[in-house]
């Protein structure tokens, strides 16, 4: 009983700053003091509708806007919405929202803090629920409560979106103090990934994870990456995205993206890490202002590089949010270019003649249908535009054994390299180019495990011995596959005329 009062009282506590804080801030009620940024104004003309961009369609639903403040949002959602409850738990805050925009007749305004069970929003009643800087004024276990009551309160396949400040502090406001809680974004993965709940009728269900995001408008201006946003949708458990679910628990669970970068060097998930790199980048020609969408980014060593040496602006997707989180930690304090987004790209869309080049690394081995994604990145690139990707391909003629065993257990699309270029020139390339890169691969994979040895007992002492030897017979059966003919690397550059 003493611990529950205790925790009750750090609650308390906990809130109460929290008002305080925001009570100091709230004291002019414009945008600067809502962002805390001295250029708000400007960064809320980028910014604002492209967050907006982000939302599933919601013309005529039923939205739930928590953190509302003075209504920055609230204007926009209640163009489209078919109802809107805006909430904050600042009364003079949601007192000018509802100044703002109470002549919206779809709009009702509530003074309320999020955490209080006095707070009763009826289950299964809401298609989106909208927050904009909200968790991080949450303490880890109000953030964890509130999550399963998002849960509850959304209709199947109704959805939630929030954007939190993550690592540190992006607004030049002066402070007295600061009592955010700049988190590490797989917090705020875990805790809505672990999301469950169950019907009346026994029906089970969960978050599936729609996208993961920084925030362009903090990338271009302030070349910060910790803006970050979450899309999830409620969904009957067994409806989860089988695919990602294997990616981030078996093929790149935490513990394994670790070894892999352990091997290929700092930022890489691929071969040859930097040094590869380097070299295929130099076949670019790439030039300072240039658009690169990477797609399979990994950990983002390509891309740190292309924007520290080219001047280039980046957006680097991946299907994995365990990678996708990893990268954006890797980014903080580099101030580079680079915009991050867990997507699949096979559902992404961009406007047509949008990049300059478009890269991609050992991940189209994951794709099943590649002359849809090749067409499309024909209509992404623009006149003039390159495609480069390096991937895992076959002989051509039966496999062994071995081999077929493993592309299946892998669950990779693996082709010849005739093929490769054929569905490249039937999605609209004028000009493609193959080159077989084994004997690079080879000499690589030798190298990485010369490297290997000579690390072996920090390896060890770093993860296991058992993995360790894992990693080793990998790489050997890889370089036997190779020595043999049966794998190849094949690199693909593309140009659309």
């Amino acid at each position: 009983m003493a611990n529950l009062e205790a925790m009750t009282q750090v609650e308390e506590d906990e809130r109460e700053v929290q008002r305080n804080y925001w009570r100091e801030h709230c004291a002019n009620l414009s945008v600067e003091s809502m962002m805390l940024d001295s250029n708000a104004s400007h960064l809320d003309k980028e910014e604002r509708p492209e967050v907006l961009s982000l939302l599933p369609a919601y013309e005529g639903k039923s939205i739930l806007e928590l953190g509302a403040g003075i209504g920055r949002f609230t204007s926009e959602l209640a163009k489209k919405a078919g109802q809107l409850l805006a909430v904050d738990f600042i009364e003079s805050a949601i007192k000018k929202n509802e100044n703002i925009n109470g002549h919206h007749k779809n709009v009702k305004f509530m003074c309320a803090d999020v955490t209080s069970p006095n707070l009763h929003i009826s289950e299964g009643s809401v298609d989106l629920i909208f927050s904009n800087w909200l968790l991080m004024y949450l303490s880890d276990e109000e953030v964890e409560n509130l999550a399963e009551k998002m849960v509850k309160w959304l209709k199947v396949d109704g959805y939630i979106f929030f954007r939190e400040s993550c690592f540190h502090q992006s607004g030049d406001s002066k402070r007295k103090y600061n009592p955010t809680h700049y988190r590490e974004p797989r917090f705020y993965t875990k805790v809505f990934k672990e999301c469950h709940m169950s019907d009346d009728n026994g029906n089970s269900f969960e978050l599936s994870l729609v996208g993961c995001k920084c925030i362009g408008a903090y990338v271009r201006n302030k070349k910060n990456q910790n803006q970050i946003c979450w899309l999830w949708q409620k969904v009957k458990s067994h409806d989860d995205r089988r695919f990602q679910r294997f990616l981030d628990s078996v093929e790149y669970n935490h513990k394994d993206i670790l070894i892999y970068e352990k091997v290929y060097g700092q930022g890489f998930v691929s071969t040859g890490g930097l040094e590869t790199t380097k070299e295929f980048v130099a076949k670019l020609g790439l030039k300072p202002g240039q658009k690169v969408l990477d797609v399979g980014c990994g950990l983002g060593g390509g891309d740190f590089y292309m924007a520290e040496n080219f001047d280039v602006e980046v957006i680097a997707i991946d299907l994995s949010i365990n990678m996708i989180s990893l990268a954006i930690e890797r980014a903080i304090g580099l101030k580079y270019a680079v915009e991050f987004e867990c997507v699949d790209c096979t559902k992404k869309t961009y406007p047509e003649k949008t990049f300059d080049v478009i890269y991609t690394r050992d991940t189209l081995l994951h794709i099943k249908d590649k002359p849809t994604l090749f067409r499309s990145f024909y209509k992404w690139l623009k006149p003039g535009g390159t495609l480069l990707i390096s991937d895992y391909c076959k002989s051509v003629g039966n496999l062994s054994i071995e081999y077929a065993e493993y592309i299946k257990k892998r669950g990779y699309y693996i082709h010849d390299m005739n093929a490769y270029c054929q569905m490249l020139e039937n999605a609209g390339f004028d000009y493609v180019i193959d080159q077989d890169q084994t004997n690079l691969f080879l000499k690589t994979l030798q190298k990485e495990l010369n490297s290997l040895e000579n690390k072996k007992v920090d390896f060890i002492n770093e993860f296991s011995e058992d993995d360790y030897n894992e990693i080793v017979e990998r790489w050997k059966a890889k370089k036997m596959r190779g020595e043999a003919g049966e794998q190849i690397w094949g690199l693909f550059i593309a140009k659309k005329i």
